[in-house]
């Protein structure tokens, strides 16, 4: 028997509503004390436009760079779609993520069935596989970082109430909450992965054709030029967010060094099923500012620009998709 309908919507509420309460629960109880007058000042009168339009640009270059990767991917599948389509499926895939972490897997893989008639389930097998590179990606960077940095580390782990010298501490600690509610966050999302990984087991013929897809990284023709693309993508996320240091004043002498750890940090805390992983996102850059002497106010400042305009760009992006590909695959 089927889900009864009911019982489908509350489900489907639920899957919306969790990472959107998750998210603003945070953000609240980051910015409760907060003075946003503030933010309207900086905005209008003392922030550097230009820099945050050069950092805008990279953010834009490491969507297409993945999208030029994807199609790499795909080609051990004998599948060959156009290259504006796999960018403009990425440009779509991250504004659909703002509405419901993770659907952006799911519409990707649609757009490229739909246009260029490629296998739903082995494009998705290459989705997963992008994931696992993903993840790889962000443990060296944090693991680099980590025994580079590791006295800022130390201080913010004992910051946060996680010094284990102290166990009240921990537990009185609202920082420890915060932590605690995003591992959680986490762990549903895995659930939920593990959940649709024995659906496909119980579908004939998707789980193989996802397995297929996962293993065309031991296929691809030219790995010198995935490594490349990968790495770009990469340095472009990076430069998208330290160029932002020189947008404003009480953060343009920030070192090199101070944007790698807070770019760790951040990419860590973006796992964590939110819309743009705003709320942990913010905690965590707001966190590691101050510990690099940034006054909380500006580090609060920072972050919420930040990321709302990197939020603006990913939807002008996924409008952008929208429109240019019935343009594009008109015939």
């Amino acid at each position: 028997m089927g889900t009864p309908p009911f019982k489908k919507i509350i489900k489907k509420t639920f899957q919306i509503a969790l990472p959107l309460i998750l998210g603003g629960f945070i953000l609240i109880w980051v910015y409760r004390d907060f003075d946003f007058s503030k933010v309207g000042h900086v905005l209008f009168h003392e922030m550097n436009y230009w820099w945050m339009l050069v950092s805008l640009v990279f953010g834009v270059f490491s969507h297409v760079f993945r999208g030029w990767r994807w199609k790499q991917t795909l080609e051990p599948l004998d599948a060959y779609p156009k290259s504006s389509n796999c960018v403009n499926a990425i440009f779509i895939s991250y504004a659909a993520n703002l509405v419901l972490p993770r659907v952006g897997e799911v519409s990707r893989c649609t757009i490229l069935s739909k246009y260029d008639g490629v296998s739903f389930s082995k494009s998705l097998g290459t989705v997963v596989t992008e994931r696992i590179i993903d993840s790889i990606m962000v443990v060296a960077i944090t693991g680099t970082t980590l025994v580079l940095q590791l006295g800022i580390f130390k201080s913010f782990f004992a910051k946060t109430g996680t010094n284990l010298d102290s166990i009240g501490q921990i537990f009185l600690s609202p920082e420890f909450y915060i932590i605690t509610l995003c591992v959680i966050g986490v762990c549903i999302l895995l659930y939920k992965l593990m959940r649709l990984l024995s659906f496909f087991e119980k579908v004939k013929g998707i789980a193989l054709n996802v397995w297929e897809g996962i293993l065309t990284l031991k296929h691809v023709k030219n790995m010198p030029l995935f490594i490349l693309y990968t790495f770009l993508i990469w340095f472009c996320y990076f430069m998208e967010f330290y160029l932002t240091f020189f947008c404003f004043g009480f953060s343009s002498n920030l070192s090199f060094m101070a944007g790698l750890v807070m770019f760790a940090a951040g990419s860590v805390a973006v796992v964590v099923p939110t819309p743009n992983g705003a709320g942990p996102w913010h905690f965590a850059i707001i966190s590691m500012m101050v510990l690099y002497g940034v006054n909380v106010t500006d580090a609060g400042i920072f972050a919420l620009i930040k990321h709302g305009i990197q939020t603006l760009l990913l939807i002008l992006l996924g409008i952008y998709g929208l429109v240019a590909l019935p343009f594009t695959n008109k015939n």
